[in-house]
């Protein structure tokens, strides 16, 4: 037989491929698996480069971008849980659960036969019918502000009971709620600012009106300006030598060379001259500002902070409302930041700038603080979940009971379809309906109750019409959702249920797995 391939590429066809795919998807969905629920444990990753990081999470996505994994299907359930962060921000480890179960009730039905097509169209026709079914169980509170903003805090509660924040859930719930109302509809998070610093308890953070900058103020200027005029620049004021690199100046004594020197601190002033032009009276440059310039600010009474990193001077400018500038020539062109109050506060033992009475009042500030910096990433990460649901639920306002209770409710839709359904498809659509009660088994696992007992109760109490039952991980039985309120936005569970599904039935379509010839390095003596 004629080789097709080079020497070293590998191909697998068939039963192997899906094997190996199989394998890797279910490994991957186990290794996530025990992170899921109020009572999921952490993972330690441990970083082989320098510094030998090391990072703590219970974070699905973060767990699994930080895996280096060579089996292809694997890689697959790494980016839907990485597209499910990015659109949503919550529900990573639930989407890599449900795809590994679909996967390994399909690998059943594909030992006894039936062809992947049928098993795929079979749960095309489930999801669907899991969707309708999650649509009749939607409450909406668009129109009453109060149970809406109830809704909120219960659903930021869910999303942090997970997380390490679940201690003091209703302190960050608060912070989150507060800070996501400021953005009055916007999705965009940036103007969110979150600063971590270690020291105090996590039960010390909070949320703050104003924009808090992460700088000290100049030596000899003015601590605390009232109605201040900002300006924001992105400009070098760094000029006073010769900056002209490789140029050659000949000069005949030392005189000149002072003359050069005193050209160029002119330049200076006249810049710093322009500037003060504009009326302000504090202003912020990206770039470094050197000790001569500094003075001249401090003699105009201008507070001058350098080196403001870009975020900083971004949000700076969208906050205040002003507009970042490079060129000074006509100030009438230019927009001022405006605030009500600029001035110096320890957090710690960090001094920082504190701007308040600000523009927008979009804008916030989230100070997070914490015994050690893993505690503070992991709180910043779990706030970034709650942050990315809330804003994405005051655009879509639909919410869903939590604590597997959407899952209990689309698998008994989904059995219904099932028995309705003539031909091989329904064994697909059963096992759609098996793989979803694999949620509340997980959550009910890893909090070591006995799931199966459970889950039997669960089912029972979900024939009954309109039941709000769910697992209560607290009391360790069955319990009343809308009671707890346990809720969860319709927008998280209806992603975690399509992409799931979808990148299941990616899996399912591949029979042949072709794996290149790894490139030789020549030797090049």
């Amino acid at each position: 037989v004629e080789r097709l391939f080079k020497d070293e590429a590998t191909e697998e066809k068939g039963e192997r491929a899906r094997m190996a795919s199989f394998v890797g998807a279910m490994a991957i969905a186990d290794l996530v698996k025990t992170t899921l629920g109020p009572k999921g444990m952490d993972k330690i990753l441990q970083s082989t480069g320098r510094g030998r990081s090391v990072t703590v999470t219970n974070d699905g996505a973060t767990i699994l971008k930080s895996l280096h994994i060579d089996n292809a299907a694997a890689k697959v359930l790494v980016d839907i849980s990485k597209v499910q962060d990015d659109e949503v921000g919550d529900g990573t480890t639930s989407v890599v659960v449900l795809a590994g179960e679909l996967l390994r009730e399909a690998e059943k039905l594909i030992a006894t036969k039936i062809h992947p097509m049928t098993i795929i169209s079979g749960y095309r026709m489930a999801a669907e019918c899991a969707r309708n079914a999650l649509l009749q169980g939607v409450m909406d509170n668009k129109e009453d502000a109060e149970k809406f903003r109830s809704d909120l805090m219960k659903i930021a509660m869910t999303t942090l009971s997970s997380k390490i924040l679940s201690q003091d859930k209703e302190h960050f719930a608060k912070l989150a709620v507060d800070a996501v109302m400021r953005l009055k509809g916007s999705t965009n998070l940036e103007s969110i600012q979150i600063i971590k610093k270690p020291g105090g308890s996590l039960m010390d953070s909070f949320l703050d009106e104003g924009f808090i900058l992460d700088k000290k103020i100049g030596v000899g200027q003015p601590k605390r300006i009232e109605n201040a005029n900002i300006l924001v620049a992105n400009t070098a004021m760094d000029t006073d030598k010769v900056k002209i690199y490789g140029a050659r100046v000949r000069v005949d004594s030392m005189s000149r060379v002072a003359e050069i020197e005193g050209a160029e601190k002119d330049k200076m002033r006249e810049k710093v001259q322009k500037i003060i032009a504009h009326g302000i009276n504090c202003f912020v440059n990206r770039q470094l500002i050197y000790n001569f310039p500094e003075e001249l600010f401090a003699d105009a009474g201008i507070l001058a902070i350098e080196h403001a990193d870009f975020d900083g001077i971004e949000r700076l400018a969208l906050v205040t409302g002003g507009e970042i500038a490079s060129t000074f020539d006509n100030p009438e062109s230019v927009k001022l930041g405006h605030c009500k109050l600029i001035e110096e506060i320890m957090i710690g033992e960090d001094k920082l700038i504190h701007f308040s009475g600000v523009e927008m009042g979009q804008a916030c500030t989230i100070v997070l603080r914490g015994a050690s910096f893993h505690v503070l990433d992991e709180a910043e990460r779990s706030l970034h979940d709650a942050l990315c649901v809330l804003s994405q639920t005051v655009n879509d306002s639909r919410v869903l009971l939590g604590g597997g209770w959407p899952e209990m409710v689309m698998a008994k839709a989904v059995d219904e379809l099932a028995r309705k359904t003539p031909g091989k498809k329904s064994h697909a659509i059963d096992a759609f309906s098996r793989a979803l009660l694999t949620i509340p088994t997980t959550i009910a696992d890893n909090a070591g109750l006995d799931s199966a007992e459970l889950i039997s109760q669960l089912r029972a109490e979900h024939h009954k019409e309109g039941s709000t039952a769910g697992i209560d991980v607290i009391s360790g039985s069955v319990g009343d959702m809308a009671e707890r309120g346990i809720c969860e936005a319709f927008k998280v569970k209806q992603a975690v249920l399509l992409s799931a599904t979808e990148a299941a039935e990616m899996i399912l379509r591949v029979d042949e797995i072709i794996t290149c010839a790894p490139r030789r390095r020549e030797d090049r003596m």
